[in-house]
């Protein structure tokens, strides 16, 4: 089936098939699910409704579970002065080619320019160097919810756009032990968020020295797989070490009155996180939402026979009351100007976990008709004990939708010990290839070269046991490296 649009404004009024165009099919989704659209500046999306109220569920319960391990938010300029993005050469490196610039205030050129933050660990370094002064002081534990701006050459909406909306933390610590037990805590947060939250399974691990945050100690990251075997970067957490402080000369007198440099971290994860979510679980009907996402869990539809409006709409209403004072997020939709059948379609193409369908049959029964997202399967469900029995389905699409998730992954992750099997395996878009690898850069960037893999991370436990060579250049191996082609 080819993409159609109504030939006036470039709505999509079909979605693509998967395994027609999987990226075809992405987009299909976000301007049909109303997720998001393009905008008169190149590289930016519009976030429409729909799409914003992911994102607000996702922030609320993020931010909940920030704010349950001590942080606390604030917020810090947009504009970062060039001498303070200069002053930590790597870290200007690695961002230079992304870096938009303000050069021009009004009808006057600036002094300096401005750059608009590509991240803000220099703006948050220069007030930490302020504010820290003791020990006393530490830890600070600050997140920001933000945009930023980084100039990207390719962009799809979501995954990767020139503007995103993200929450960045920012901590300084005491000791080194402590800024790498934040660090690993975070990561834990994400993974369980992503797992809990979203229903995407990720693995959890250390990023290679070439992939690394720029400015970093050590890069900790989440990756999912997504549903056309390419890896997702979900969430990334740094342990900065002490680079940052020395370059912002954010120092403290110590317990023992010496004056020391603050060690720091830094974590964030972006709107990228609803591009995972379709990829993730979405199929050529539309999206499908985890219910602790879905900004409607619930749909219902009154079945408009008879005097349905006299009928059958004041029970509709009642049971929209009964779960929406439960705490439940539901949607009655009553319009008379669409069929019902119209009305299914609809909402299976935006994702809402359950349809409750009510007719006067059922009102007679004293039940209604409930169909799943995910899996299709309808049922009745008496009206008596509705919220628990609703409460319960929602509970199992949620847990079902991981189970899912994770069995897609685990059969798309493979081992593989030569470079025969390597590059069989990277063969199209196949998922996690786990491979032993010798912890050379240049081996690692000969991989990419040749197959486009690149090393996701390496988790925790996957030290490699001696006697086992290099998947590429047959050195000694040090770790088991988790390999895939990705956003």
């Amino acid at each position: 089936m080819a993409n159609k649009t109504d030939g006036g404004n470039g709505f999509v009024t079909e979605i693509t098939p998967q395994s027609a165009d999987f990226s075809r099919w992405y987009l299909d989704i976000v301007r049909r699910a109303e997720l998001a659209d393009y905008s008169p500046v190149k590289g930016c999306m519009v976030i429409r409704p729909y799409g914003y109220a992911i994102w607000e569920l996702i922030q609320r319960q993020l931010d909940d579970r920030f704010k349950a391990t001590g942080h606390v938010n604030a917020y810090f300029p947009l504009f970062i002065p060039e001498n303070l993005l200069m002053r930590e050469a790597e870290h200007v490196e690695g961002f230079a080619p992304q870096v938009a610039w303000v050069t021009q205030g009004g009808t006057e050129e600036l002094e300096e320019k401005l750059a608009i933050r590509p991240t803000s660990e220099t703006i948050i370094g220069v007030m930490y160097q302020k504010w820290i002064q003791s020990w006393r002081d530490l830890p600070v534990l600050i997140n920001q919810w933000a945009n930023v701006v980084r100039w990207e050459k390719v962009t799809r909406p979501f995954l990767r756009t020139t503007e995103f909306l993200w929450q960045e933390g920012h901590t300084a610590h005491e000791t080194e032990d402590q800024a790498q037990e934040e660090t690993l805590k975070i990561l834990g947060v994400y993974k369980e968020f992503a797992e809990n939250v979203l229903a995407m399974p990720v693995v959890a691990g250390e990023k290679s020295e070439s992939e690394k945050f720029a400015g970093a100690a050590r890069t900790y990251s989440i990756e999912a797989l997504m549903g056309d075997g390419r890896a997702l970067q979900a969430g990334t957490s740094h342990n900065l070490g002490q680079n940052f402080a020395k370059a912002f000369g954010i120092e403290f007198q110590g317990r023992d009155k010496t004056l020391q440099h603050v060690w720091t971290t830094s974590w964030g994860a972006s709107t990228r996180l609803i591009g995972g979510l379709i990829m993730t679980h979405g199929d050529d009907s539309g999206l499908i939402l985890p219910p602790a996402v879905a900004p409607w869990q619930i749909v219902i539809v009154p079945i408009p026979r008879g005097n349905w409006k006299e009928t059958v709409l004041p029970t509709c209403e009642s049971i929209r009351a009964q779960l929406a004072g439960a705490g439940l997020r539901v949607r009655l939709d009553e319009d008379d100007s669409q069929t019902p059948g119209w009305k299914f379609a609809e909402y299976e193409m935006r994702g809402v976990p359950l349809r409750l369908e009510i007719g006067p049959k059922d009102i007679e029964k004293q039940s209604v008709f409930a169909a799943r997202r995910d899996t299709r399967a309808k049922q009745s469900l008496p009206m008596a004990g509705l919220v628990e029995s609703v409460r319960a389905l929602l509970d199992e699409i949620q847990a079902e939708l991981l189970e899912r998730a994770r069995t897609f992954r685990d059969e798309r992750t493979a081992s593989a010990d030569t470079w025969e099997e390597f590059t069989r395996l990277m063969e199209g878009r196949p998922g996690f290839v786990i491979a032993p690898w010798c912890g050379s850069a240049a081996c690692e960037a000969a991989i990419k070269a040749e197959t486009q893999a690149t090393i996701r991370n390496i988790p925790f436990g996957y030290e490699q046991p001696p006697g086992k060579p290099c998947v590429r250049c047959d050195q000694p191996a040090t770790v088991r490296a988790w390999f895939a082609k990705a956003y």
